[in-house]
């Protein structure tokens, strides 16, 4: 069995990626060079598929900023300290970003005969973006049925697996300690330093310390000092 995983160097990405090898699938991961101010987490997207043995670690390059209208691929602020996520669409939404990327893992999936597709979104402790919905999930799962050869003849339905949607930060740091993660490996900073340090301000940095606060682990990677 073979299945493309959507890595992004993050904790959420690299718990699915631990996910999909526990469940026994040859991995092949995909990941994205988009123009995103943190690229810090492209370096470790490399690390992490080559300790996880990937089978092939495509990294695609798409430059997202000749489109701008997002914190991540603009000159806009990165929010930080805010204390509460989730009520509105933050401006580090990247327009369609996860329909971009799916549909790079369907045409990747499709040619290396792969059925399945993992996706680390969640729908619980995020920051709001719409493309991390269950609706979301359903809807371009059925696109891809459709959109495809493999589906159409009905040689392989293409399922798209989204194993972390209905769980907290914490429930997901528990479950890959219980796989053996290692965290320290993962980058989830929006805005980090030059060094590639996490700021511990912006709405990503928040959610993953609630997340090791709430499953009683340390988080093992350095934040800068006035966090």
């Amino acid at each position: 069995m073979r299945a493309v995983v959507l890595l992004s160097g993050g904790l959420d990405s690299t718990t699915t990626l631990a996910m999909a090898k526990m469940e026994g699938f040859e991995l092949f991961a995909l990941t994205f060079d988009y123009g995103q101010r943190h690229r810090v987490e492209l370096d470790r997207a490399r690390d992490i598929a080559k300790n996880f043995g990937t089978v092939d670690h495509q990294i695609i390059r798409i430059d997202l900023r000749q489109f701008g209208g997002s914190a991540l691929t603009d000159s806009i602020a990165v929010p930080t300290h805010r204390n509460q996520v989730n009520i509105e669409i933050p401006v580090t939404y990247v327009p369609a970003r996860n329909t971009i990327f799916l549909s790079f893992c369907l045409a990747y999936a499709e040619v290396k005969d792969a059925s399945d597709i993992y996706i680390g979104v969640n729908a619980v402790d995020y920051s709001g973006y719409p493309d991390c919905r269950p609706k979301f999930i359903t809807a371009f799962e059925t696109l891809a049925n459709l959109a495809t050869k493999a589906g159409v003849e009905g040689k392989n339905k293409i399922k798209i697996h989204s194993p972390l949607i209905k769980l907290s930060k914490g429930e997901i740091i528990q479950k890959g300690v219980e796989l053996g993660v290692d965290y320290g490996m993962t980058h989830s900073c929006y805005n980090p330093g030059n060094k590639g340090i996490a700021c511990g301000a912006c709405d990503s940095c928040y959610l993953r310390l609630k997340g090791f606060q709430d499953a009683g682990v340390k988080d093992p990677i350095e934040y800068t000092k006035n966090h």
